[in-house]
């Protein structure tokens, strides 16, 4: 059953045996940021702080830090129950049509109507109203040492476009300044400064701090304008969103949240934001950016402050990048159908490294899925590096990639250098969100691709040597050795530690 909230998610966790309950005495400035660190790092559980320093409400954080629990978020064994969930959605949209028009299928198929959100007159994220709102009554994290101060780090930022009140939820970070005034980091790749650009000086937004799990995800993925956040967590969850009206601006809110921050935000209001210890694994610096004002904080009766560490990898946030990765997959395939697998490396953060198989078909190929790719709007226009492979290398085994990349690379042929937008937070780029991105063709070559001579086989044991092998292993006295009985991807066989990890 799909969760309606975040309690009844923390309820599962605790039944699951994936979450810890601290009660010791904790400070929100660095303590629970060590301690998630080091938690997450040990592959360790969801933590719920409940007796934190300045405050009364409980924190909440590493709830999607396993593959365990980021598939739970989505009532799945598996993100790659995900993914086929995914996949059979897809296979029922029309053929042909191009990404928005199959997303916009999407929306009008009959067994998906559960996936438009629901308005309903009273939620329980409104319980509480704060007569006079205060963030200095939340548990804010300063999580790093360098940070410039208390930072939410796991706001669903609500805006809505003036012209066609549709909606959206992103992920914004938002420096807590005092009582009632944030930071707003929404960068300009980002469909909530869009919004904020359409607007012009006044910007009315809703900030929900602690929401079920599917609309947190939604929040971070990399939609396209035709769909909004609370549709694709409606398909998700394969039930709708409930919204309720917000207090003091003209905006719907998740009914079942478990904070709403109330406001605007002043485009011509700018200040100095950061620093702020990024996923990145660097500080991202400080810079200029519009304040949010807030006029109203509602909350349910006793609630829990939901927070992210991020860092230096891997931290909680690698499993919200390998949800994407499964998830888009099929997506991807409706307009790239060439396209195998991707893997989304844990250590590129995300935007920095994308490995990409394919069925080549034709002189060429490669290279036209690269410029596919940074082409595909928010999805995969950042990428900083994409690596192109054949169909029969194991993007999920990187020791296999980087094997087969480090024999195949000819340089002056097999790279493109791209100039175009980068991330905000790309600090290895001249200028802020624009340089060069590099594509590297790393599959076989043919002579109508200039090259001349034949191209070697890979070295593969003959399956009949290999069965007979396995079979009289006991008779060479090696049965101890498990790894040579079940081979792994890097003899070409059998499945990479990735994919056996995703089938546990």
């Amino acid at each position: 059953m799909a969760f309606d909230s975040l309690r009844s998610y923390v309820d599962a966790l605790r039944k699951a045996g994936e979450l810890h309950v601290i009660s010791a005495p904790v400070d929100p400035y660095l303590e629970i940021s060590e301690i998630t660190d080091r938690v997450v790092k040990a592959g360790g559980p969801a933590l719920l702080f409940t007796n934190v320093k300045g405050s009364r409400f409980p924190v909440l954080t590493n709830q999607f830090g396993s593959q365990r629990r980021m598939a739970m978020a989505f009532d799945a064994d598996t993100l790659a129950n995900v993914s086929e969930r995914v996949r059979k959605l897809i296979d029922i949209t029309p053929p042909g049509a191009s990404l928005a028009e199959k997303f916009g299928a999407l929306m009008h198929l009959a067994p998906l109507a559960n996936a438009i959100p629901k308005t309903v007159r009273s939620g329980s994220c409104q319980d509480v109203v704060m007569k006079q709102p205060d963030l200095r009554a939340l548990p804010i994290l300063t999580t790093w040492p360098m940070d410039g101060g208390p930072f939410i780090t796991l706001p669903l930022v609500i805006t809505k476009d003036p012209r066609t009140n549709r909606p959206n939820v992103g992920m914004y970070r938002m420096q807590a300044y005092n009582a009632r005034e944030t930071g707003m980091h929404w960068q300009r790749h980002k469909q909530g400064r869009a919004h904020a650009d359409a607007w012009g000086d006044r910007i009315p937004v809703a900030v929900a701090i602690g929401s079920d799990p599917a609309l947190t995800y939604a929040a971070t993925a990399p939609l396209p304008p035709v769909l909004d956040e609370y549709a694709f967590a409606g398909l998700l969850r394969g039930k709708p969103v409930e919204l309720v009206q917000a207090k003091t601006v003209d905006l719907k809110v998740p009914a079942d949240a478990e904070f709403v921050l109330e406001g605007y935000v002043d485009n011509t209001d700018i200040r100095t934001e950061g620093p702020f210890g990024d996923h990145t694994g660097v500080y991202s610096l400080a810079d200029s950016y519009p304040t949010f004002h807030i006029t109203a904080i509602t909350h349910r009766r006793d609630p829990i402050y939901a927070a992210t560490v991020v860092g230096k990898p891997p931290m909680e946030d690698a499993w919200l990048g390998k949800a994407t990765e499964r998830i888009f997959l099929p997506i991807l395939q409706m307009v790239l159908p060439e396209v195998v697998d991707m893997n989304l490396p844990v250590e590129g953060g995300f935007h920095n490294l994308a490995l990409v198989s394919i069925n080549k078909k034709y002189p060429g190929h490669a290279k036209k899925v690269m410029n596919a790719l940074w082409g595909l709007g928010h999805m995969m226009m950042l990428t900083r590096t994409l690596v192109i492979v054949d169909a029969d290398i194991d993007v999920q085994d990187p020791r296999s990639v980087a094997w087969f990349v480090f024999n195949n690379l000819a340089p002056d042929r097999d790279i493109v250098m791209m100039p175009g937008p980068v991330d905000d937070l790309d600090h290895g780029s001249y200028n802020v969100a624009y340089g060069t991105k590099i594509g590297i063709d790393a599959t076989r070559k043919s002579t109508a691709e200039g090259y001349e001579r034949e191209w070697p086989p890979d070295i593969v044991m003959d399956l009949k040597t290999q069965e007979l092998v396995t079979k009289r292993w006991r008779e060479y006295g090696l049965d101890t050795i498990s790894k040579a009985l079940v081979p792994d991807a890097w003899s070409g066989q059998g499945p990479s530690a990735y994919q056996r990890l995703m089938r546990r």
